[in-house]
């Protein structure tokens, strides 16, 4: 669409085409390829880039309602529905399903025995040490946590959509909830004769996570402080942007159950929270610059809201940059 980013394009697209609307990040999960026939019978290549968008509204009516049928799909059924086969792909690596068996995992002691091919009579030893405490359910209920303040937060920013004090009050509920899985993840480390990572590499991790989701709680406050009531086009693209990271994060999560076995694609998912935020930057830059042009000379006030929105935002993402950085290390140390 002439004049349009892409991101905000498909988002128009996916409205009149499914009758669905939400908020679409900024970053494309990947591209494909495939050939258009057009109606001068030219078989064309074209190239798509597919963004995630998180849906926030069904449309009772819309534009293509009598040219389709609206359905949803599991991940692998929408993927098996698909003609393109890279398309077919993105969709399979859309979600955490094919790496469930990384939950199967028996333990660290068990992955050394393999590792350094130990006989299994190794086993009787791992028997007689203490528990390795439930590190990952920790940090998967961490995750959930920061996934539904991420989605409150977008339901927050999305004009039109009101609840406004319902929206703030959910991120700082969730907000509560992380610190108690937090404080409950300190304890574990310090009781705990043997973790599955360095004791330093958990507290890290855990206090990266609580980061992310601190600052939507100072976000949606800044938001309530102000009584800020319009939100820019910048502003919901970094919200998507948060709504994507916080996804990327709930599936990092089980996969640190068997970091060795998953080490590649951990390290996809952060590289793919890096890029995010370097995005997030950027469009902070030009919100920031957009709104000093239009309200620096005759709004000083209303320049100084929106600063301190945008700010709020670019160090939530900033806290997922931190997060992946983290899981990164682990990756390292461990795969």
């Amino acid at each position: 669409m002439t004049g349009m980013a892409s991101h905000r394009a498909a988002a128009v697209e996916a409205e009149e085409e499914a009758g669905v609307s939400g908020l679409v990040c900024p970053t494309p999960l990947g591209s494909y390829r495939y050939r258009k026939r057009k109606g001068n019978g030219a078989s064309l290549m074209l190239d798509v880039d597919v963004f995630p968008l998180a849906v926030t509204r069904e449309h009772d009516v819309w534009k293509e309602q009598s040219q389709r049928e609206r359905r949803w799909f599991s991940l692998p059924d929408a993927a098996d529905a698909v003609d393109e086969s890279d398309l077919r792909d993105l969709i399979r690596s859309f979600g955490p399903a094919e790496f469930k068996t990384a939950a199967e995992r028996k333990g660290v002691l068990a992955a050394v025995a393999k590792t350094t091919k130990v006989r299994p009579m190794f086993a009787w030893f791992q028997r007689l040490l203490p528990r390795t405490g439930n590190f990952f359910e920790l940090f998967e209920a961490h995750a959930v946590a920061i996934g539904a303040a991420a989605d409150a937060v977008a339901r927050l920013l999305r004009n039109g959509t009101g609840g406004a004090a319902d929206h703030i009050r959910e991120v700082i509920e969730r907000e509560h909830d992380a610190d108690d899985i937090t404080r409950e993840m300190l304890l574990t480390v310090r009781r705990t004769f043997l973790t599955p990572f360095d004791r330093g590499a958990i507290t890290s991790l855990i206090g990266a996570m609580d980061d992310s989701i601190d600052e939507m709680q100072a976000a949606v406050q800044a938001i309530d402080l102000y009584e800020v009531a319009h939100f820019t086009q910048e502003m919901t693209d970094m919200a998507a942007i948060i709504v994507d990271a916080a996804r990327l994060t709930a599936e990092a999560m089980p996969l640190l159950r068997d970091v060795g076995r998953n080490g590649g694609r951990l390290h996809e998912l952060t590289e793919r929270m890096v890029r995010m935020e370097s995005q997030a930057d950027a469009i902070h830059a030009n919100g920031v610059k957009r709104a000093f042009k239009e309200l620096g000379a005759s709004d000083t006030l209303g320049f100084i809201v929106q600063r301190e929105v945008y700010k709020h935002l670019e160090r939530i993402v900033a806290a997922f940059k931190h997060v992946a950085n983290e899981i990164d290390g682990i990756v390292i140390d461990h795969a």
